[in-house]
């Protein structure tokens, strides 16, 4: 057995950037590397990173640029290096806008995407999408299908989302998808359950008969996915204020309010502040979300307290008395460890304090 040898490595870098000085036509001219036969993977897979790079940095490519560097690229197929496979389909979606006939690669990427390799398949999709237009669309429909109800979470979100982003393009095509939409909602997976809310309400969201459907369908099961049920407290919350803004005995409305006992602090935290920014709420239909955020305020997660604060902070101009009942909670955060936290909670005990603490909070203004 050969020894194991110990190279020294420093924790930390002293800084700078590889990149920095970077010239793109010295990289461009690397890229002639591509063309080596066979593929060098750790020759390519820098070079590539070199150009994505400038690429992202926001340098610019002239048409003819991008489209030899994308030919270029397409050659890097031939290796089965795995690392170097997943840089070309990002290679792919950066260059897909500017350089020509890009098409060329659909045949490599619906290979990729319907093969067994679950290493690709999700990125082959992102790509394959990046370069379909309206009018190429109905070729790829069929595995675009099968990919949204795949049983891999990654693929199928992968199918969920890129439909999302091709609806603005094809809006007609990715509706026939619905069927196939609505099996991904029953998905175990919690973002592939998401992904699946957000293409459906896309899909309808201008069919307010639809929406509604929807919404009074989704709130009878039981979402799995706490990305799932905000977004679904957001539709809720919008077509609550289409409907006049009514809540006395609206299910939308008892159903934000319920998800106010949710499990997730997420879930939990986007309910209260769903309903204190609803408009036209009365102070008793605002009260159940104050005691929520009011529990919050003693957390010890800084992020949950500093949400609860914050939200206070806007419910105090609107229903002052409501909040009183949490000046206790919001004293004792004048001395949080974050400084924005104590700072909101100042400026929310002022909106309700009475003035006999008003002097007192100034003090402690002063020396803050």
């Amino acid at each position: 057995m050969a020894p194991i040898i110990k190279r020294d490595k420093k924790e930390e870098e002293d800084g700078g950037n590889i990149f920095q000085n970077l010239d793109k036509t010295s990289v461009l001219q690397d890229a002639r590397t591509f063309n080596d036969t066979p593929v060098n993977p750790r020759k390519c897979t820098p070079i590539l990173t070199k150009i994505l790079y400038l690429l992202n940095q926001g340098e610019q490519l002239g048409t003819t640029e991008a489209t030899e560097a994308f030919f270029a690229m397409t050659k890097l197929f031939q290796s089965k290096n795995a690392v170097l496979r997943r840089m070309v389909y990002l290679g792919i979606k950066e260059l897909s806008t500017l350089a020509e006939d890009v098409i060329i690669v659909t045949s490599s990427l619906t290979k990729d995407m319907t093969g067994k390799e679950d290493l690709y398949r999700a990125a082959a999709i992102r790509a394959l999408c990046s370069i379909t237009d309206a009018t190429m669309l109905q070729t790829i429909e069929r595995y675009m299908k099968q990919a949204i109800v795949d049983k891999n979470p990654s693929v199928a979100s992968a199918a969920l989302v890129s439909s999302l982003h091709m609806s603005k393009t094809a809006g007609d095509v990715v509706k026939r998808w619905v069927n196939e939409a609505q099996e991904a909602i029953n998905s175990d997976n919690v973002m592939v359950q998401y992904h699946a809310l957000g293409l459906l309400y896309h899909i309808r969201k201008t069919d307010r008969l639809a929406v509604n459907k929807l919404v009074a369908k989704l709130t009878r099961m039981n979402l799995k996915s706490p990305f799932a049920v905000c977004m679904l407290i957001r539709i809720a919350c919008k077509q609550l204020e289409k409907d006049g803004g009514d809540y006395a005995d609206s299910p939308l409305f008892d159903f934000v309010e319920s998800c106010l006992r949710h499990k997730s602090e997420t879930v939990t935290y986007e309910a209260a502040a769903a309903l204190v920014n609803l408009r036209n709420t009365t102070a008793r239909q605002v009260a159940p979300a104050v005691s929520v955020l009011q529990l919050f305020c003693s957390s010890s997660k800084p992020v949950l307290r500093f949400a609860a604060v914050r939200t206070l902070n806007k419910v105090a101009t609107t229903h002052p008395p409501v909040v009183t009942s949490c000046n206790f909670d919001l004293e004792n955060l004048i001395t949080d460890s974050n400084r924005s936290i104590a700072t909101l909670a100042i400026t929310t005990l002022l909106k309700t304090g009475a003035e006999s603490a008003v002097d007192r909070l100034m003090k402690q203004i002063a020396s803050f």
